[in-house]
């Protein structure tokens, strides 16, 4: 487990982070999500073991990770800053990674380096930024990490190519227990990927929960109604209601079988309870605390 207690970071007189609390579980895929500025960066940063923060600390499984080589090599930080060696090639670069973990896996290297179709001679820095992505990403998979720390990972890739990146991150944490931090500004990234969320807002955290107690908590009803729609909407808390012709959407708060019943003593001549997505779970908690989630995320 990765445990961040009360971690603050200042740079002059700009405070990055502060008092960031929270935890990381094993085998878990976290999502960080926050607008540019909000402080992801830094946190991952800490995280990797770059930073030392002004106060608090970072623990992986009870074991500080500042300075400390022999735990750094199961971390894996994907920048998003890309940096290779000066003039090198995707070889060159295999070398490098084999030299600083003992588990860089060849097999792998030249498996993922045919998947994403890249000349393993070719200079890097002669790669278009998506390309330099990819080649900061199957580098860092193959060292097969305990820890992996994405800092907007999927930014200047192709859609089809995101759907395998995720694919493969989601498949590393089934197979061998791998525990990600993916960090975004864009929700729709982390849609069927994360297991937890953690918004960040000017260097504080103001959102921190599972992703199975949004889904149990908020729900998306489609119904007609037989008589006065306010027979219901008044039992229900309802955070937003739109109404196109007879066909009613509503999105409420409570558990889900509550809300069936509720529906069903009015007897509806049509209701469905309908899949919320992320943005729109996402978008109502937010609201729920007084904050404007599209200004922040966009």
């Amino acid at each position: 487990m990765i445990e961040i207690n009360s971690v603050t970071k200042t740079f002059d007189s700009v405070k990055a982070l502060e008092d960031v609390t929270t935890s990381v579980g094993d085998g878990s895929i976290f999502g960080l999500i926050g607008s540019n500025g909000s402080g992801k960066s830094t946190l991952l940063r800490i995280l990797a073991g770059i930073y030392r923060p002004d106060s608090g600390g970072v623990a992986y499984d009870g074991r500080g990770v500042y300075e400390n080589y022999a735990l750094k090599q199961n971390i894996v930080y994907l920048s998003d800053e890309q940096y290779f060696l000066p003039h090198a090639t995707l070889s060159d670069m295999r070398k490098f990674y084999r030299g600083a973990y003992r588990t860089f896996d060849d097999s792998r290297y030249m498996k993922l380096c045919e998947m994403f179709g890249l000349d393993r001679d070719r200079k890097i820095n002669t790669f278009s930024k998506g390309m330099q992505k990819q080649s900061s990403l199957l580098l860092g998979l193959s060292v097969h990490p305990r820890w992996l720390l994405c800092d907007e990972t999927f930014d200047g890739i192709d859609p089809v190519m995101r759907v395998i990146v995720r694919r493969m991150i989601a498949e590393d944490v089934a197979d061998s227990g791998m525990t990600a931090i993916v960090s975004t500004h864009n929700l729709r990234e982390l849609e069927d990927l994360t297991d937890h969320i953690c918004l960040l807002h000017r260097g504080r955290i103001i959102l921190d929960r599972d992703l199975d107690d949004f889904k149990e908590t908020i729900h998306k009803v489609q119904i007609v109604f037989s008589g006065d729609p306010a027979d219901v909407t008044d039992s229900l808390d309802i955070v937003s209601h739109t109404a196109h012709g007879r066909m009613h959407t509503i999105v409420c708060r409570g558990r889900e079988d509550e809300i069936d019943a509720t529906l069903k003593n009015v007897d509806p001549v049509y209701f469905e309870l309908m899949p919320l997505t992320l943005e729109e779970i996402f978008i109502s908690e937010m609201e729920g605390l007084g904050y404007d989630a599209k200004a922040i995320i966009e």
